[in-house]
């Protein structure tokens, strides 16, 4: 919900303010200068030059669309402290929708790729569909839908049972940082508590 509010209702500098923070960066040893960064990129960052891409920082927004399609995994970002501040702008964007609104949320966990549904490019979802859940507050229906997410088994050939299967893992784990290790998701909850967005206690009511 807080994605969908912060990130959806931002206009478009707006979200390119969020983004701006995490900028990626080339493996020269690993760019085999195929160009599928280039070519998803919106705002013509990547360059190639010598069959080898470079990332013009200046240019990059910070989307990380091209993390995505790499298919050597030769872009990285060196994101730091910037996962976690992006969390934070999209809480603040969301208190900036929702404060003094009469506001009603609902979500549907169903086919929650490994990607950002910005990618045009994506995968097999990671678990099974789990169902619709609805709330006033958007912050404890985010932690509902986390914690339902993170009890759901892995699809087995998704990139999530990929990675937990090359780790022998069969124990309880964050489903979303098993798929992206430098994810910072919790910090978009804790941030919209501290503000007074919601809380992220709740109550399941099953109808």
């Amino acid at each position: 919900a807080l994605k969908n509010i912060g990130m959806g209702s931002g206009s478009r500098a707006g979200k390119m303010e969020m983004h701006c923070d995490g900028k990626p960066s080339v493996n020269q040893d690993l760019c085999i200068g195929c160009g599928a960064c280039s070519k998803i990129c919106a705002h013509d960052a990547p360059q190639i030059k010598d069959k080898k891409a470079a990332i013009n920082h200046d240019k990059c927004v910070g989307c990380g669309r091209c993390l995505a399609v790499c298919p050597k995994d030769a872009i990285a970002a060196d994101f730091g402290d910037s996962v976690a501040v992006l969390n934070y702008k999209m809480a603040e964007y969301s208190l900036a929708v929702c404060k003094d609104r009469p506001c009603f949320h609902i979500s549907l966990i169903c086919d929650v790729s490994p990607n950002c549904d910005c990618h045009s490019e994506n995968d097999i979802p990671i678990i099974p569909n789990v169902g619709m859940l609805a709330s006033s507050d958007p912050v404890a229906l985010d932690q509902a839908c986390a914690d339902l997410c993170n009890k759901m088994e892995p699809v087995k050939d998704s990139i999530l049972g990929e990675n937990r299967e090359k780790h022998h893992d069969d124990t309880e784990h964050d489903h979303f940082y098993m798929t992206h290790p430098d994810t910072e998701w919790k910090s978009c909850i804790a941030h919209a508590v501290k503000i007074g967005l919601g809380t992220d206690q709740y109550e399941l009511v099953k109808i």
